[in-house]
């Protein structure tokens, strides 16, 4: 390198976008907010290289299985980036990954998170850790560790990007799934809170189209159309863990016994897909439309975008975040149950043998997704008004 070519000035760290020292004081705004998570099983505090927890905690199982998960929550951060608020976001994040392992009949045990910024603003980052941190006490696990990393010149100074991982356990006996489901098993539905975190970029297309603003303010919604879009995730850990143990998969015996067999997590793809997911070959699942009614804001995307009911099916939750399969002996009390911690539930269908006269093709019909070869699940009538 020539005297011509060095810049006259020293380049440092600082000068290519990269603040060190915001990275330092968003970690002391969210250490509280994380160690309210932490068990008597995490080691260690804030800060360390990895999260270290206790796995003497397995001790007591006879074959634990280890379950994880990892995910985001999709171009959703753009209405949070847009409106500039970032406390609910880790709500969604949360979700999207612990629901997953819970389907399993694991418990969580801890997670761990990471932010992609174009600038680390410490008071935007710690409102998103603040989020993540609440959702993860929420759903009972700790949250061990995670990482903000700074990208000057990929991402602008406003845009970020969430994601994390998780990991579980069960007992290898009491693993629920598609083994475990029967030909009259009845589908118990849990409401969603909105949209959760799927089908974003649908919703931002059609609201684009019809020149909606966030600050619009939505008579069929109650409030703002980004009041609506940023509803947070309805986080169904802690329910569906308690919902398990009420009605547990085996009796005293070991033998399979009257409760629940397996769980879906409705996200993206729709409720057929994620159900197929969790049947086994040669049976069917009949969910009858009629059941529920549209929560009113997928009645606005539905209109306001003329979108195709087999589309909305097949990207949007449409109301149900979550379906509990479980022996129709229980199926009854188990939304009761479900009804009492203020989840609103309610039958949504059943479980046959497939019948081969029976099955057929077209939008109504899902069989297998997601790489998996399960059962089918069939679409029935018309939903309520």
């Amino acid at each position: 390198m020539t005297e011509s070519t060095r810049p006259s000035q020293a380049i440092t760290y600082a000068d290519s976008g990269v603040d060190v020292e915001a990275g330092d004081r968003a970690v002391e705004l969210m250490k509280t907010a994380v160690r309210a998570t932490h068990t008597d099983q995490v080691v260690g505090g804030v800060g360390g290289f990895a999260g270290l927890f206790d796995a003497s905690a397995l001790i007591g199982f006879k074959k634990p299985y280890l379950a994880t998960s990892t995910d985001g929550v999709g171009t959703k951060v753009a209405i949070a980036q847009a409106l500039d608020v970032h406390d609910t976001i880790g709500w969604d994040l949360v979700g999207m990954v612990v629901d997953d392992i819970v389907v399993a009949g694991a418990r969580p045990l801890f997670m761990t998170d990471y932010i992609a910024t174009g600038k680390v603003v410490p008071e935007r980052v710690a409102d998103i850790v603040r989020g993540i941190a609440g959702a993860c006490q929420a759903a009972g696990t700790a949250l061990v560790g995670g990482e903000t990393a700074e990208h000057p010149g990929l991402l602008r100074p406003d845009e970020y990007d969430v994601a994390g991982a998780a990991t579980g356990v069960v007992e290898a006996d009491q693993l629920l799934g598609a083994d475990r489901v029967r030909p009259g098993d009845v589908l118990i539905a849990m409401a969603s809170s909105g949209l959760h975190s799927n089908g974003y970029s649908l919703v931002r297309r059609v609201l684009s189209v019809a020149g909606w603003s966030l600050d619009r303010d939505v008579p069929e919604l109650g409030r703002t159309l980004g009041e609506e879009l940023l509803e947070p995730t309805r986080v169904y850990a802690a329910d569906v863990l308690d919902l398990t143990a009420a009605f547990p998969v085996n009796d005293s015996s070991g033998s399979t016994g009257a409760g629940v067999r397996a769980f879906t997590h409705v996200t993206g793809g729709g409720l057929a897909a994620n159900l197929a997911r969790v049947l086994p070959a040669g049976m069917t699942a009949t969910v009858d439309r009629s059941t529920w009614s549209w929560p009113a804001i997928f009645q606005v995307v539905s209109t306001l975008g003329n979108v195709p009911q087999a589309d909305l099916e097949r990207t949007l939750n449409l109301g149900v975040g979550m379906i509990a399969v479980v022996d129709p002996a229980v199926a009854e009390q188990a939304v009761k149950h479900l009804e009492a911690r203020g989840v609103p539930s309610w039958v949504l269908g059943s479980v046959e043998a497939t019948d081969p006269s029976a099955s057929g093709d077209g939008p109504d019909w899902v069989q297998g997704a997601k790489g998996v070869d399960g059962g089918t699940v069939h679409m029935v009538g018309e939903y309520a008004p």
